[in-house]
């Protein structure tokens, strides 16, 4: 997490071209023989390969910034060759303005701003092979392995996609029409018109590509970039800024190797098969989202950072398909290092107060980082002149060791290096970060919606995990047992509730209307499945509870509960997870609740799960947010009868 790099600082903001240069090396400045752009042999004194691929061994790139003016600044998307390690040859990738990542846009709160996003990439080809690898003796077999493997199926319609993209910048917000809707995509020369308020307090959004059924393989194809606002009371702090401010996008990627097992820098999307025999109702394999086996930060992979002995502030993003990162801070030999991070921010912007961000070795647990989720850290180097430390993925090993069975093959995610030199550096780290800051509670006014995530193999969805909006029924013409209506015993209830099923999927008739300026109460259910980060359009949110639940009741054959889904407990809601949030991991047999006001915009919007291959697949819903003046003449409201 850092913004100062070994390279010269004309390299730090070197960015890729539409081809390698003339002189030998690729516009990141990376020699592919292995020696940086200075002609040092970077691979002396390195430790050994990982999957065919030195760790530490390039220089982190930082974004260049973009800051737009009073008219419209247009961003290109272009298709162009990247090398995201000098060990490896250029990677074809799409990317804004040419970059991997895009530029990280810099505005002001309340500076209105309009984006063409210019769509300049040809048709063919697709920089993406995908394919499925199927799964061994029944169970999916670990997808983190570097490239095609024994058994690998193409899916040859990918090779055939267009460039066919819609932008959507997450978490602003801004009207129904310039969210990015996923289908109002755009092709080859055509232009997406968005304009963004930006009335938000200091926060990190990101943009990324959202077109219809395709998320997953554009957003992998390079479609990323940061987006920054600020304001006035971020500015008070006083926090590290400059070249001691730094995103850090962090995401995982797998390469087609070669007759050696090299990767060869070709981009490979390769999931694997949840059985090994089709879905009984679609005669359809189902596959699980996609985990690979390679760590980029900013598009380069495992690379090192070149620090002082200071203050630095990161703004991280996990930008990955589907891979949850639990992250530690380690030495050269994998001790955790203490007292060095400090988290600031979530989401949706500046957190109350700092939160100390500790790896705990007993429990194994980290920082951990959904797809789409963002942490704004201070990292304090003073103690630590010399010193090397590296970020790492934790999967069920201690910290730096890897667990294939968890898809963790390689856990490294990059080093920082600390110089010996004393330097001065006179921030202070504040007690209080946002005094503007208020904690919702149970008393504001406000609506229920409940939404259940129903588990792979439940009948009627095809094989793939599903989201259901939910109506509670208290007429009597629902009951357990029927498809579609599930019993649920909250806390201190002692008799159940009935909820029928209203929509399950993307195309069902539209269930969730909200007045403009209304508080509600969404919670989301998960019954069984695996964890799912959700993610609302238009607002920000506090998770207010997380509830464990008994679901054993629920009867993925039948489509309902034989016996109520019962409340069992709660679980504190983490210090750092208790601001301002727009996704919210939603774990096994867990009821997370989260409140939020819907002000800002108007229109349609969407809500789906972050996992870019559940997203895909269906995990995707609309909501509509109208002036309440309006929605009072409204006939057709779900589970509200009507005309």
């Amino acid at each position: 997490m850092s913004d100062i790099i070994s390279a010269p600082a004309s390299q730090a903001h070197n960015h890729s071209t539409d081809s390698t240069g003339t002189d030998g090396t690729d516009s990141t400045g990376i020699d592919s023989t292995g020696t940086d752009s200075t002609g040092t042999d970077s691979t002396v004194g390195r430790e050994p390969e990982a999957g065919g691929l030195t760790p530490y061994l390039d220089p982190l790139r930082v974004p260049e910034t973009l800051c737009p003016g009073s008219g419209p600044e247009k961003v290109e998307l272009k298709s162009t060759w990247v090398r995201l390690h000098s060990q490896m040859a250029p990677t074809h990738v799409w990317a804004y303005n040419g970059q991997f990542p895009g530029p990280t846009i810099d505005v002001r709160s309340g500076q209105r701003v309009r984006i063409d996003w210019h769509n300049r990439i040809r048709s063919g080809p697709y920089p993406v092979a995908a394919g499925e690898a199927p799964a061994v003796n029944g169970a999916p077999a670990p997808s983190a392995q570097p490239g095609r493997g024994e058994g690998f199926v193409e899916i040859k319609e990918v090779a055939d996609l267009p460039a066919w993209s819609v932008t959507h910048l997450h978490g602003a917000e801004t009207g129904g029409g310039n969210d990015g809707w996923a289908e109002n995509a755009v092709a080859y020369k055509d232009t997406q018109l968005s304009e963004y308020p930006n009335n938000q307090p200091a926060t990190t959004l990101w943009y990324h590509d959202h077109a219809m059924n395709i998320t997953r393989w554009n957003v992998y194809a390079g479609l990323v970039g940061m987006y920054v606002i600020r304001d006035e009371e971020e500015a008070a702090l006083h926090l590290p800024g400059g070249t001691y401010e730094v995103p850090l996008i962090l995401s995982d990627r797998n390469f087609e190797t070669d007759g050696r097992g090299r990767p060869t820098g070709e981009l490979l999307h390769k999931v694997r098969r949840a059985s090994a025999v089709p879905d009984k109702e679609t005669g359809k394999f189902v596959a699980l989202p996609f985990s690979g086996p390679y760590t980029l930060v900013n598009g380069v992979v495992w690379p090192h950072f070149d620090v002082e002995a200071r203050w630095y502030r990161f703004r991280l993003l996990n930008a990955s398909n589907a891979r949850i990162y639990n992250l530690a801070l380690v030495d050269e030999n994998n001790r955790p290092v203490r007292g060095v991070v400090q988290q600031i921010g979530s989401d949706g912007g500046l957190l109350p107060r700092p939160v100390a961000v500790e790896y705990d070795e007993t429990a194994l647990r980290g920082l951990s980082v959904a797809p789409a989720e963002r942490m704004d850290l201070l990292l304090d180097f003073r103690a630590l002149r010399g010193k090397r430390l590296r970020l790492v993925n934790v999967g069920g090993q201690p910290a730096g060791t890897p667990d294939p069975a968890r898809d963790v093959l390689f856990p490294q995610v990059m080093e920082f290096r600390v110089a010996d030199r004393p330097v001065t550096d006179r921030f202070v780290l504040p007690g209080v970060i946002s005094s503007s800051f208020r904690r919702l509670t149970h008393e504001t006014p406000h609506g229920h919606r409940l939404v259940v995530l129903a588990p792979p193999g439940t009948k009627g969805g095809g094989g793939h995990p599903e989201i259901w909006e939910m109506t509670e029924v208290t007429d009597g013409s629902a009951r357990p047992g029927q498809d579609g209506v599930i019993a649920v015993t909250g806390q201190g209830e002692q008799t159940p509730k009935i909820y029928r099923r209203i929509a399950r999927t993307f195309d069902d008739t539209l269930g969730f209307k909200v007045a403009h300026g209304d508080y509600e109460l969404w919670s989301f259910l998960n019954l069984s499945g695996p964890t799912h980060p959700m993610h609302i359009h238009l607002s920000e949110f506090q998770v207010l509870a997380r509830e464990v639940y008994d679901a054993s009741g629920f009867d993925p054959a039948g489509a309902t509960t034989t016996i109520p889904v019962t409340y069992t407990g709660s679980t504190a809601v983490p210090v750092n997870e208790q601001g301002w949030k727009d996704v919210f991991q939603v774990r096994r047999n867990e009821m997370v609740k989260v409140m939020g006001q819907f002000t800002g915009a108007h229109g349609r919007f969407m809500y789906h799960c972050h996992l870019l291959e559940h997203e895909d697949m269906g995990m995707m819903r609309p909501f509509v947010v109208m002036p309440p003046e309006v929605l009072v003449f409204d006939h057709h409201q779900a589970g509200h009868g009507g005309h």
